[in-house]
């Protein structure tokens, strides 16, 4: 008898080249395995091509980028808008509240008004604080000076980051927001693929 020295590759190699790979279903499977998303802030790596201080936002992978340096940047998972309702461009953050007041738009209203209820027919705003669907903070956006009634804010609904479920904002948690809104100064432009 000889040893025999198999390990991993050499397996798969022949495994593959010896038509195993049909029997081994679990190993196909997991190469085709998607990432596991994680809103946790995290630094992660980054193409060249960013500058330091953009702030990027993947709708589609739920994560927002802060590049911090050459090929680095500050990861956070977003909840964002649903189909539809998405913002897609760029923007600059020309206005940043802590605890902001808020009102829906007419457009949310007349969308959902059983949702908006309490603000139909009048100009009532919710005062900022811990119910405000806007959280903990908010970064507002703007393009050519203009308010585009989009924004980068916490919320009281941390289940839906990870989802398009918004009417058009990007949420975060509020401890994520928080951070975030100490990183970012005004000025700051945010990309939305």
């Amino acid at each position: 008898m000889f040893p025999i020295c198999l390990n991993r590759r050499r397996f798969l190699h022949s495994a593959v080249a010896g038509g195993a790979a049909l029997s081994l279903p679990h190993l196909a499977r997991a190469r085709s395995k998607p990432a596991v998303f994680d809103p946790t802030p995290q630094e992660v790596r980054i193409k060249k091509e960013f500058e330091p201080g953009q702030m990027l936002i993947l709708p589609r992978s739920y994560y927002l980028y802060l590049v911090t340096d050459k090929r680095k940047a500050m990861r956070y998972g977003v909840g964002v808008g649903k189909a539809g309702l998405e913002f897609t461009g760029a923007a600059v953050i020309e206005v940043k509240k802590e605890w902001p007041t808020w009102r829906p738009t007419d457009e949310m209203i007349e969308r959902e008004p059983r949702s908006y209820a309490k603000f139909v027919d009048n100009k009532y705003v919710q005062p900022g604080g811990p119910d405000n669907p806007l959280g903990a903070r908010a970064l507002y956006l703007f393009q050519n000076g203009v308010d585009t009634y989009f924004r980068i804010h916490g919320t009281t609904q941390p289940q839906t980051i990870g989802q398009s479920v918004s009417n058009g904002c990007i949420r975060m948690l509020n401890e994520h927001v928080i951070d975030l809104y100490q990183r970012v100064p005004l000025g700051t432009v945010v990309t939305v693929l």
